[in-house]
């Protein structure tokens, strides 16, 4: 259904469209990620914990009854969206922000994508836009949250944890029951965003169903993506032998697989945690293809396709630096 948001809204005349609801016990991985490597996926059949991708970027997130989940369809020229990845994801951190607030708890805006509660983590933001000028807005907001499932059915690597300066997850996450003491239910969040969004943007809201139009489109996001194992299971691990640079960044932890043939890039494939577009992601892998493997010439031809937030809050230098851990991994197999 969240998919079929900003194509309604770009070709079915539909006005900007918010969708509320939680999910079953779920494990949904980021669009550029690579499932099998972010997911312990016999635990999660094991437990029963359904798995999927999303069409967002972003890191890998647990959802389930006591989760709200948010989809909205808009168009990026909205009055009182600012532009670009980083103007969406601070002009929607806002209205969660007043949301918590009307709830009792005081949260702000933490660049890239996070919203936190003194220092841990109680939303996180995500945006694609592959729909004209419309965009998918993404988030899940902790009402309450299963931390030892987390812990049980993820693979952190360890180079985040790292960077992050904790050892589980506790130390770095929350939820607004935890902070208010108290038993919030998730009808009560759902009502307090809504009234946010409401009140942000000086607007109000009726309650709709999908048309047949939409009906059809869910259906074959349904048929043609969410349940191919094409879809859930793509940036997989490489079955050949491939050199793997492992990078935390400004935009996100990157995962950087590269195969060389003598001198030259025979193949790379970048995956991650991050917001880009599929599109932006295979011009740069084309871009990289039978390059020497120096660094000036990998610079030169990322730069070559290179535009702002291709890869939001990252820049070609540190891309390189990615590859060329990369090639140093690869030169050593």
């Amino acid at each position: 259904m969240d998919d079929t948001l900003p194509q309604s809204v770009a070709r079915h005349g539909s006005p900007p469209i918010l969708h509320l609801y939680t999910f079953v016990p779920s494990v949904i991985v980021g669009k550029y990620q690579d499932i099998e490597a972010a997911l312990r996926i016999d635990r999660c059949r094991a437990r029963g914990i359904e798995f999927n991708r999303r069409s967002t970027g972003g890191g890998t997130v647990i959802m389930g009854p006591e989760i709200v989940a948010l989809g909205l369809g808009i168009n990026v020229d909205y009055p009182g969206l600012k532009k670009g990845v980083g103007g969406v994801f601070e002009s929607l951190s806002r209205v969660l922000i007043r949301a918590l607030d009307h709830v009792g708890v005081q949260a702000h805006f933490q660049p890239k994508n996070d919203l936190e509660v003194r220092g841990r983590k109680i939303a996180g933001l995500s945006a694609a836009s592959e729909a004209d000028t419309c965009l998918l807005f993404h988030t899940s907001l902790l009402v309450d949250f299963d931390i030892p499932l987390m812990t049980d059915i993820m693979n952190t690597p360890v180079i985040k944890l790292e960077d992050k300066g904790y050892n589980c997850f506790s130390q770095r996450m929350t939820t607004v029951r935890d902070e208010l003491g108290r038993r919030l239910s998730v009808a009560e969040m759902i009502d307090a965003i809504r009234k946010a969004f409401e009140e942000e943007f000086t607007i109000s809201f009726r309650e709709d169903s999908p048309d047949e139009w939409e009906q059809d489109a869910i259906q074959r996001f349904i048929d043609e993506r969410y349940t191919q194992e094409e879809w859930i299971f793509s940036h997989r691990h490489p079955r050949a032998r491939m050199g793997v640079g492992q990078l935390k960044t400004r935009a996100g932890l990157l995962e950087i697989y590269l195969s060389l043939s003598g001198a030259s890039i025979e193949h790379v494939l970048i995956t991650g945690d991050f917001f880009s577009t599929s599109e932006d992601l295979h011009r740069i892998e084309n871009a990289l293809k039978w390059t020497s493997a120096r660094r000036e010439s990998i610079e030169a031809n990322i730069a070559s396709v290179w535009h702002e937030d291709m890869i939001y809050g990252l820049d070609v230098s540190t891309l390189t630096d990615a590859i060329l851990l990369a090639k140093q991994n690869q030169v050593r197999l």
